[in-house]
Protein backbone atom coordinates (compact mmCIF):
# COMPACT_ATOMS: atom_id res chain seq x y z
CA UNK A 1 0.00 0.00 0.00
CA UNK A 2 2.75 2.46 1.02
CA UNK A 3 6.38 1.94 0.01
CA UNK A 4 9.14 4.43 0.80
CA UNK A 5 12.53 3.78 -0.75
CA UNK A 6 15.60 5.62 0.55
CA UNK A 7 13.80 8.92 1.12
CA UNK A 8 16.25 11.75 1.72
CA UNK A 9 15.40 15.39 2.29
CA UNK A 10 17.70 18.40 2.48
CA UNK A 11 16.81 21.92 3.54
CA UNK A 12 19.86 23.82 2.32
CA UNK A 13 22.79 22.10 3.98
CA UNK A 14 20.66 20.41 6.64
CA UNK A 15 19.69 16.77 6.06
CA UNK A 16 16.25 16.28 7.63
CA UNK A 17 15.72 12.69 6.38
CA UNK A 18 18.38 10.07 5.74
CA UNK A 19 17.56 7.13 3.45
CA UNK A 20 14.21 6.35 5.07
CA UNK A 21 12.67 3.08 3.86
CA UNK A 22 9.63 1.13 5.05
CA UNK A 23 6.53 -0.63 3.75
CA UNK A 24 3.01 -0.39 5.21
CA UNK A 25 0.37 -2.92 4.22
CA UNK A 26 -3.28 -2.33 3.42
CA UNK A 27 -5.48 -1.86 6.50
CA UNK A 28 -2.60 -1.36 8.96
CA UNK A 29 -2.69 1.34 11.65
CA UNK A 30 0.88 2.50 12.19
CA UNK A 31 2.05 4.82 14.95
CA UNK A 32 4.76 7.29 13.99
CA UNK A 33 6.89 8.51 16.90
CA UNK A 34 9.79 10.90 17.31
CA UNK A 35 10.92 13.97 19.16
CA UNK A 36 10.32 17.45 17.80
CA UNK A 37 12.68 18.00 14.87
CA UNK A 38 13.21 14.27 14.27
CA UNK A 39 11.69 14.45 10.77
CA UNK A 40 8.12 13.20 11.34
CA UNK A 41 6.28 16.14 9.82
CA UNK A 42 8.73 16.39 6.92
CA UNK A 43 8.14 12.74 6.05
CA UNK A 44 4.36 13.09 6.37
CA UNK A 45 4.41 16.09 4.03
CA UNK A 46 6.38 14.07 1.48
CA UNK A 47 3.89 11.20 1.74
CA UNK A 48 1.00 13.61 1.16
CA UNK A 49 2.72 15.29 -1.84
CA UNK A 50 2.98 18.65 -0.07
CA UNK A 51 6.78 18.49 -0.13
CA UNK A 52 9.14 16.86 -2.65
CA UNK A 53 11.88 14.51 -1.53
CA UNK A 54 15.48 15.38 -2.43
CA UNK A 55 16.08 11.72 -3.33
CA UNK A 56 14.33 8.37 -3.14
CA UNK A 57 10.82 7.30 -4.08
CA UNK A 58 7.38 6.95 -2.48
CA UNK A 59 4.79 4.58 -3.95
CA UNK A 60 1.21 4.77 -2.63
CA UNK A 61 -1.41 2.41 -4.03
CA UNK A 62 0.87 1.64 -6.96
CA UNK A 63 1.34 5.32 -7.86
CA UNK A 64 4.60 7.26 -7.63
CA UNK A 65 4.16 10.37 -5.47
CA UNK A 66 6.54 12.48 -7.57
CA UNK A 67 5.40 11.36 -11.01
CA UNK A 68 1.64 11.07 -10.41
CA UNK A 69 0.86 13.36 -7.46
CA UNK A 70 -2.75 14.05 -8.44
CA UNK A 71 -3.60 10.34 -8.53
CA UNK A 72 -1.88 9.89 -5.15
CA UNK A 73 -3.85 12.76 -3.61
CA UNK A 74 -7.09 11.01 -4.57
CA UNK A 75 -5.96 8.01 -2.53
CA UNK A 76 -5.03 10.03 0.58
CA UNK A 77 -6.90 11.73 3.39
CA UNK A 78 -4.78 14.12 5.47
CA UNK A 79 -5.40 15.81 8.79
CA UNK A 80 -2.56 18.21 9.64
CA UNK A 81 -1.88 19.27 13.23
CA UNK A 82 -4.08 22.35 12.67
CA UNK A 83 -7.28 21.18 10.91
CA UNK A 84 -7.95 23.10 7.65
CA UNK A 85 -11.38 24.38 8.68
CA UNK A 86 -13.45 27.36 7.50
CA UNK A 87 -14.96 28.53 10.76
CA UNK A 88 -17.71 30.67 9.21
CA UNK A 89 -19.23 27.69 7.37
CA UNK A 90 -21.63 25.10 8.74
CA UNK A 91 -20.33 21.57 9.18
CA UNK A 92 -22.50 20.28 6.32
CA UNK A 93 -21.56 23.05 3.88
CA UNK A 94 -17.87 22.72 4.70
CA UNK A 95 -17.87 18.96 4.15
CA UNK A 96 -19.70 19.32 0.84
CA UNK A 97 -17.13 21.93 -0.15
CA UNK A 98 -14.33 19.51 0.81
CA UNK A 99 -16.00 16.80 -1.29
CA UNK A 100 -16.02 19.13 -4.30
CA UNK A 101 -12.37 20.06 -3.79
CA UNK A 102 -11.46 16.37 -3.69
CA UNK A 103 -13.29 15.57 -6.92
CA UNK A 104 -15.99 13.41 -5.36
CA UNK A 105 -18.49 12.88 -8.22
CA UNK A 106 -21.56 15.16 -7.80
CA UNK A 107 -23.96 12.19 -7.68
CA UNK A 108 -21.92 10.68 -4.85
CA UNK A 109 -21.36 13.79 -2.71
CA UNK A 110 -24.57 13.53 -0.67
CA UNK A 111 -23.94 9.84 0.01
CA UNK A 112 -20.37 10.55 1.16
CA UNK A 113 -21.59 13.43 3.34
CA UNK A 114 -24.14 11.24 5.12
CA UNK A 115 -21.51 8.52 5.51
CA UNK A 116 -18.89 10.71 7.21
CA UNK A 117 -21.49 12.46 9.37
CA UNK A 118 -22.43 9.01 10.66
CA UNK A 119 -18.87 7.72 11.03
CA UNK A 120 -17.68 10.83 12.86
CA UNK A 121 -20.83 11.32 14.98
CA UNK A 122 -21.53 14.74 13.50
CA UNK A 123 -25.18 14.42 12.55
CA UNK A 124 -26.41 16.48 15.49
CA UNK A 125 -24.10 19.42 14.67
CA UNK A 126 -24.18 19.35 10.87
CA UNK A 127 -26.15 22.61 10.74
CA UNK A 128 -23.94 24.47 13.22
CA UNK A 129 -21.28 27.02 12.36
CA UNK A 130 -17.85 25.43 12.87
CA UNK A 131 -16.65 28.39 14.96
CA UNK A 132 -19.06 27.54 17.81
CA UNK A 133 -18.04 23.88 18.07
CA UNK A 134 -15.82 22.48 20.83
CA UNK A 135 -12.26 21.53 19.90
CA UNK A 136 -13.26 17.86 20.03
CA UNK A 137 -16.00 18.37 17.44
CA UNK A 138 -13.63 20.45 15.29
CA UNK A 139 -11.19 17.55 15.28
CA UNK A 140 -14.00 15.23 14.18
CA UNK A 141 -14.85 17.64 11.37
CA UNK A 142 -11.17 17.61 10.41
CA UNK A 143 -11.18 13.81 10.25
CA UNK A 144 -14.47 13.87 8.31
CA UNK A 145 -12.97 16.12 5.62
CA UNK A 146 -9.99 13.77 5.43
CA UNK A 147 -12.21 10.77 4.66
CA UNK A 148 -14.96 12.48 2.60
CA UNK A 149 -13.38 11.17 -0.62
CA UNK A 150 -13.22 7.62 0.81
CA UNK A 151 -9.40 7.47 0.66
CA UNK A 152 -7.38 4.29 0.88
CA UNK A 153 -4.79 5.98 3.11
CA UNK A 154 -5.40 8.27 6.09
CA UNK A 155 -2.55 10.33 7.55
CA UNK A 156 -3.21 12.03 10.91
CA UNK A 157 -0.76 14.47 12.49
CA UNK A 158 -1.43 14.92 16.25
CA UNK A 159 -5.22 14.32 15.94
CA UNK A 160 -5.88 14.59 19.71
CA UNK A 161 -3.65 17.53 20.59
CA UNK A 162 -5.35 19.98 22.95
CA UNK A 163 -8.36 17.76 23.65
CA UNK A 164 -9.73 16.93 27.07
CA UNK A 165 -9.72 13.28 28.29
CA UNK A 166 -13.27 12.55 27.12
CA UNK A 167 -12.64 14.07 23.69
CA UNK A 168 -9.38 12.08 23.38
CA UNK A 169 -11.26 8.84 24.00
CA UNK A 170 -13.93 9.79 21.44
CA UNK A 171 -11.39 10.63 18.72
CA UNK A 172 -9.30 7.56 19.61
CA UNK A 173 -12.35 5.31 19.22
CA UNK A 174 -13.13 6.94 15.90
CA UNK A 175 -9.62 6.22 14.60
CA UNK A 176 -9.76 2.67 15.92
CA UNK A 177 -13.05 2.12 14.07
CA UNK A 178 -11.20 2.74 10.79
CA UNK A 179 -9.01 -0.33 11.33
CA UNK A 180 -8.99 -2.70 8.31
CA UNK A 181 -11.04 -0.15 6.32
CA UNK A 182 -8.10 2.14 5.60
CA UNK A 183 -4.36 2.25 5.99
CA UNK A 184 -3.71 4.77 8.78
CA UNK A 185 -0.51 6.58 9.77
CA UNK A 186 -0.88 8.30 13.13
CA UNK A 187 1.68 10.75 14.51
CA UNK A 188 1.36 11.72 18.17
CA UNK A 189 3.39 12.57 21.26
CA UNK A 190 0.97 10.61 23.45
CA UNK A 191 2.66 7.24 23.61
CA UNK A 192 -0.24 5.49 25.36
CA UNK A 193 -2.39 6.47 22.40
CA UNK A 194 -0.15 4.59 19.98
CA UNK A 195 -0.14 1.62 22.34
CA UNK A 196 -3.96 1.48 22.33
CA UNK A 197 -4.60 2.20 18.65
CA UNK A 198 -1.70 1.06 16.49
CA UNK A 199 -0.62 -2.40 15.44
CA UNK A 200 2.89 -1.27 14.57
CA UNK A 201 5.34 1.48 15.51
CA UNK A 202 7.89 3.43 13.49
CA UNK A 203 10.29 5.53 15.58
CA UNK A 204 12.35 8.19 13.85
CA UNK A 205 15.42 9.85 15.34
CA UNK A 206 17.58 12.50 13.67
CA UNK A 207 16.00 11.72 10.31
CA UNK A 208 16.45 7.94 10.46
CA UNK A 209 14.04 5.10 11.27
CA UNK A 210 15.54 3.39 14.32
CA UNK A 211 12.60 1.13 15.21
CA UNK A 212 10.09 -0.63 12.95
CA UNK A 213 8.21 -3.28 14.91
CA UNK A 214 4.81 -4.56 15.97
CA UNK A 215 3.44 -3.09 19.20
CA UNK A 216 2.94 -6.55 20.70
CA UNK A 217 6.51 -7.53 19.82
CA UNK A 218 7.91 -4.39 21.44
CA UNK A 219 5.91 -4.93 24.62
CA UNK A 220 6.92 -8.58 24.83
CA UNK A 221 10.32 -7.51 26.21
CA UNK A 222 11.20 -6.25 29.66
CA UNK A 223 9.59 -2.82 29.12
CA UNK A 224 5.93 -2.62 30.08
CA UNK A 225 4.95 0.30 27.85
CA UNK A 226 6.06 2.38 24.88
CA UNK A 227 7.10 5.26 27.13
CA UNK A 228 9.87 3.15 28.69
CA UNK A 229 11.03 2.03 25.25
CA UNK A 230 10.99 5.57 23.87
CA UNK A 231 12.91 7.01 26.84
CA UNK A 232 15.53 4.28 26.52
CA UNK A 233 16.07 5.36 22.91
CA UNK A 234 15.98 9.07 23.82
CA UNK A 235 17.70 9.49 27.21
CA UNK A 236 16.77 12.80 28.90
CA UNK A 237 20.43 13.87 29.14
CA UNK A 238 20.54 14.16 25.33
CA UNK A 239 18.36 17.26 25.58
CA UNK A 240 20.54 19.00 28.18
Amino acid sequence: MIITQNITKYFGGFQALKNVSFTIGKGEIVGFLGQNGAGKTTLMRILTTYLPASAGAVIIGGKNVEKDSLAVRRKIGYLPETPPLYHDMTVKDYLLFAAQLKDVPPKKQRFQLDKVLEECNLKDVQGKIIAVLSKGFKQRVGIAQAIINDPEVLILDEPTIGLDPVQIIQVRNLIKSLEHKRTVILSTHILSEIQQIAQRVLIIKAGEIIVDAGVKDLLAGSESNLEEIFLKLHPPQEDQ
